[in-house]
């Protein structure tokens, strides 16, 4: 398959749970087209089958827990650096 296509061995795993509220989280979904988004930030609330993630920018994602392909907690972000 070419670069768009699923690679060898890759498994998608959903290993975040309603309990990790609070953490860092990385989302990957499945967008209204079809193609997968990602979704970085800091997992709000997960009520009624929706993920409330924000953003580093401070803009919040609504994630329908029905379009999750993977997810995973990962580490905080880096400090930002004044320019």
């Amino acid at each position: 398959m070419g670069m768009d296509g699923p690679r060898m061995g890759a498994r998608l795993t959903v290993a975040i749970t309603p309990a990790d509220v609070g953490k860092r989280v990385s989302i990957r979904r499945a967008l209204p087209d079809g193609r997968p988004g990602d979704v970085v930030g800091t997992l709000q609330t997960w009520s009624d089958g929706v993920l409330r993630v924000r953003r580093r920018d401070d803009s919040v994602v609504e994630v329908p827990q029905s379009t999750l392909l993977a997810a995973k907690i990962v580490p905080p972000a880096p400090p930002r650096r004044d320019r």
